[in-house]
């Protein structure tokens, strides 16, 4: 019988996948963090209508919505390095764009995506607090800026909670793309021992049960989050 699946190469390669698997997780945590903030910024910028970042909003969020992830990544990572020698010339900077890291445009590629996404999720999530909330706080002395940390964005918070963990799954996910710009993640780690070996089927089997434990992961503390904190609905796909 022909050796056309073996599982011994699973347990050979998952080790070796899961070395790269730090990558992945900086590649995934510094991205959310980072683009929920811009998100939130975002929202505001367009609830505000603030002259010329509205308009920069628009675009950007236009942009990111109407290309696809791959295309998004190869722009960053040939994009980047292009403004960086605009900078040096015009502001007479000296940045040298070969010490920066492949990992920085990835990073700031997922960033902007995320943030795209996820303005309108918080926009919607301010948009749902009642203004009632907000004549409390201000009726106990608070003012605006204090209304919106204290009262306002924890509050918008907990509504986009189950959203965001989607979000956050989905973006897991999409870091598979990382190797498009040489960044030696889980998924390009699988896809060079598959090379070696040409045991292709046994390699992507083995990043499958990985991406899929990381998801059930972040499901189960996403509904833990919710039960915490009350919130209702939040079915993660």
């Amino acid at each position: 019988m022909p050796d056309l699946f073996n599982v011994s190469y699973i347990k050979e390669y998952f080790p070796q996948i899961m070395s790269n698997f730090p990558i992945t997780m900086e590649i995934t945590i510094c991205s959310f963090i980072l683009g929920v903030s811009l998100a939130l910024a975002f929202a505001l910028i367009k609830m505000k209508k603030i002259p010329v970042l509205y308009q920069i909003e628009i675009f950007l969020v236009s942009l990111i919505r109407g290309t696809p992830m791959v295309i998004q990544l190869y722009l960053s990572f040939y994009g980047i390095p292009i403004l960086i020698k605009y900078l040096n010339y015009f502001l007479e900077w000296d940045f040298d764009i070969y010490d920066i890291p492949a990992m920085v445009y990835v990073i700031a590629c997922f960033t902007i995506n995320e943030a795209a996404y996820n303005s309108e999720v918080i926009r919607a999530a301010f948009g749902s607090i009642d203004k009632s909330q907000r004549e409390a706080a201000k009726s106990l002395g608070m003012n605006g800026w204090q209304v919106l940390v204290r009262v306002i964005i924890p509050e918008a918070f907990t509504v986009a909670l189950p959203t965001l963990v989607n979000s956050l799954i989905s973006l897991m996910k999409s870091t598979s793309l990382a190797f498009t710009c040489e960044v030696i993640d889980i998924t390009a780690k699988g896809k060079i021992l598959a090379g070696r070996s040409y045991r292709y089927f046994e390699a992507y089997v083995t990043l499958a049960l990985i991406y899929w434990v990381c998801t059930i992961v972040i499901e189960r503390g996403g509904h833990w989050l919710e039960e915490k904190w009350k919130i209702p609905g939040g079915s993660h796909t």
